[in-house]
Parts: structure tokens; sequence; C-alpha cells
């Protein structure tokens, strides 16, 4: 059960982060409003690193954000936190492998890999997070000015970027927890029973042996 959880979860977490990969890429977080555009053969969409322009015609003109300072705050920390997801998932994934149960390294116990899987697991859910709070972030600034009537800007509606990225998120944190639930606590070793041996003689000349458990003094036992 231990086994499969650990192989479903790990593949899981390893279609989430490359969901997390073209979600980061993506150049359509969001596009221009059909709504408010007088023709229907011209398409804006944007993304974390460019601003694009298409026509029917099939040409795509791209043009890289060329500051960064002077981007909108939520579209920096958004960039900050995808990057972060994506670094976090590629070491969750190594961590994971790494405890396997089918995966040998030297003379690591299967308490200690268990140890390791949950410490995947735990970063697996913590990338999805990530993920989460930057798409959901980016999705309401989104909707906020779109339904802004003091917006005078191009008027934008979510893009298929933002539903990789929840996809993505939902994967991750899934695949997460079958990874923390696969890991078992081994059950606690019985205490080891201590005797100490005491010698005396008595006023015949026989020697006297007592032996008495350190936990149990109350049960202890004399040899004649």
């Amino acid at each position: 059960m231990a086994v499969g959880l650990q192989h479903v979860g790990l593949i899981l977490a390893v279609v989430s982060w490359c969901l997390q990969s073209s979600c980061t890429s993506s150049k359509v977080w969001k596009t221009r409003s059909q709504a408010e555009s007088v023709t229907t053969s011209q398409w804006q969409f944007e993304g974390l690193w460019m601003s694009c322009a298409a026509t029917s015609l099939g040409s795509v003109q791209c043009s890289k954000f060329k500051t960064v300072l002077g981007l909108p705050a939520h579209l920096q920390a958004c960039r900050a936190l995808m990057i972060l997801s994506l670094l976090l998932g590629l070491a969750s994934i190594i961590v994971s492998v790494l405890g396997l149960k089918c995966t040998k390294i030297g003379r690591t116990s299967d308490h200690a890999k268990g140890a390791i899987t949950l410490s995947g697991g735990i970063m697996f859910i913590l990338s999805g997070v990530f993920t989460l709070t930057a798409v959901s972030w980016y999705a309401a600034r989104v909707i906020s000015e779109f339904y802004d009537p003091l917006h005078g800007g191009v008027r934008f509606e979510l893009g298929t970027g933002l539903y990789l990225g929840w996809a993505a998120s939902c994967l991750a944190v899934v695949g997460g927890l079958m990874l923390c639930c696969s890991y078992r606590k081994p059950p606690p070793t019985p205490a080891s029973r201590h005797f100490s041996y005491n010698y005396s003689k008595t006023s015949q000349g026989q020697s006297i042996y007592r032996a008495a458990p350190v936990s149990d003094s109350s049960s202890s036992k004399a040899y004649v």
C-alpha cells in the first residue's frame, strides 16, 4: 500500500512540475477582452515575461518586458513565486526518488527512507501552494481591473496559463499528500530489561546473588 502511494504520488508530482513549467513560460496569462474590441481579427495577450499581439493572418509579434523595476508589484511577486515553485518542485522530485522503498542507498533503513519521502511530500505541497498563490493573485488582479468602472486601460480576461497553474497546484498538493501518507511511523521498540547483581555473604559463609530488574524493583528475586 505504501509503495503504491509513493509511486502514484511521485507521478502526480512530476506531472504537476511539468505543468508548472508550462504555466511559467506561457504567454497567455491574460487575453484582451473581445467585448470591447471593434474587430475580432486581432488578439492581444500577456504572460509573465512578454506581451504579444496576433492577427487573423497568423502573424504574431511579441515584445519582452524591457524593465523589471517598472513592472507592477503583483507581476514581480508572481514571477518570484513561480520560480521558487519550480526550484522547490525539482528538489522535491530528487528527494522523493531517493526516499522510495525500491531505491537502494547504502545501508539506509526503511525508517530513514520514509522520513526522506515525507520531506519530499511536504516540499511538493509547498510548491503547489506557491503556484496556487501566484495564479490566484494574478487572476484576482485581472478580474478586479475588468469590473473596475474607473479603469481606463485595456480590459483583459483570464488566459489559459492561469488554468494550467491551477491544475498544476492541485496535482502537486495531491501528490505531496500521497507521499506524506505513505510514511508509516515505526512501532516502538520494547525496552530492554537490565539486571543488577548484588553479592553478599551471610554469617554462615554462604554466597548470595540477588538479581533485580531496574524497571521493576518490586518483582526482584533472590537466588541462594
